[in-house]
């Protein structure tokens, strides 16, 4: 029995194991509890392409304005303080998972509504 993995590691892997070996072989939880290979790379792909990729800051805010919200009236529907989507919209803070995949629907969204506010400022305008 290896000593660097502890008895308790490797008795599970007895217990759980088919292979008649002195070797542990690590094998995923995922696949432990029945579950194919296949699906752990279907679900880790799922979590790949979720929708987080957001619009620059300033274009989160001149989405917003185009629809003539307020912080206070968006922070609202979201169910945080106005302090909390300004630091979203400012990009201080990312939101969490359940906020973040609303807020860039809802992103997304004004900006098929308002593509003139989507399009980022180019540099040179900027700083003029």
């Amino acid at each position: 029995m290896p000593n660097f993995l502890g008895s308790r590691i490797w008795q599970q892997h007895a217990a759980n194991s088919t292979v008649a070996s002195e070797e542990l072989c690590i094998v995923p939880d995922h696949v432990r509890r029945g579950g194919a290979v296949s699906e752990l790379l279907n679900a880790v792909d799922a979590l790949l392409a979720r929708p987080d990729a957001m619009p620059p800051p300033d274009v989160r805010a001149r989405l917003r304005k185009a629809d003539g919200l307020t912080q206070d009236e968006v922070a609202d529907v979201f169910g945080v303080t106005r302090v909390a989507f300004h630091r979203w919209e400012t990009g201080q803070a990312k939101p969490r998972r359940r906020h973040l995949e609303a807020y860039v629907r809802l992103l997304s969204g004004w900006a098929t509504k308002h593509p003139e506010a989507a399009r980022p400022l180019d540099s040179t305008l900027r700083a003029g």
